[in-house]
């Protein structure tokens, strides 16, 4: 299983986020790695404190349960993927262009934060009720900038889709699933796995890809 760049989550984020002391985030990296192999309910606060190289009671100096633990690495997970989707969605280039940078950088950082990504999206039902109405309300905001961009391509008569939200969240899940299967043996690099799902995600939104939209 790849390490997790927990660190990075929070130094990328410009949401006011304080850096953590470095125990904080040897506990974050060792409940990430727990949560994506174990799940949540299955992992032990024993789990998480041995992974971290400390006691269990010295979890509780940082975090009160390991619920909390789950809650701030969803909220900043989600956090840094609505920052990618937002500056990848500014700039001057045409609809179809930036629809293909989002979805080219979504994908590759679901593949290489692919532990992150598995447990901000598949552990969302362990939320506590407070923390879970904290990423609903981001999630709702990445599809919203994905649907904003979609309807800009309509306008444009770039984008030929039936109905925006439903293309909005098949454009979002494509990359989210990518962290559930993705791993370091697959034959793809992040990278490579983007630009692919770029072109599929245009062609899925029925733009016109002869003129090569700035490929060579």
């Amino acid at each position: 299983m790849t390490s997790t760049p927990i660190a990075e989550l929070w130094a990328g984020l410009s949401d006011g986020a304080e850096a953590r002391p470095e125990a904080a985030y040897r506990l974050l990296r060792a409940a990430v790695e727990s949560f994506a192999e174990r799940g949540f309910h299955a992992t032990t606060t024993r789990d998480i404190a041995t992974g971290a190289g400390m006691s269990p009671a010295a979890l509780y100096i940082h975090y009160p349960s390991k619920a909390a633990l789950l809650a701030e690495i969803s909220r900043a997970g989600h956090a840094a993927t609505l920052e990618l989707v937002r500056t990848a969605v500014a700039g001057g280039d045409g609809p179809a262009e930036r629809m293909r940078r989002l979805v080219e950088e979504f994908t590759a950082w679901h593949a290489k934060a692919r532990t992150v990504g598995r447990v901000v999206n598949y552990e969302l039902h362990a939320l506590p009720e407070d923390a879970h109405a904290v990423v609903a309300a981001l999630r709702l905001d990445i599809e919203r900038e994905v649907a904003a961009l979609i309807e800009e391509g309509l306008a444009a008569g770039v984008f030929e889709v039936a109905e925006v939200r439903t293309a909005a969240r098949a454009v979002t899940s494509l990359g989210i699933d990518v962290s559930r299967w993705y791993t370091g043996r697959s034959s793809e690099t992040p990278e490579e796995l983007g630009r692919r799902y770029g072109e599929l995600v245009l062609r899925m939104l029925g733009a016109d890809l002869r003129g090569g939209l700035g490929r060579p």
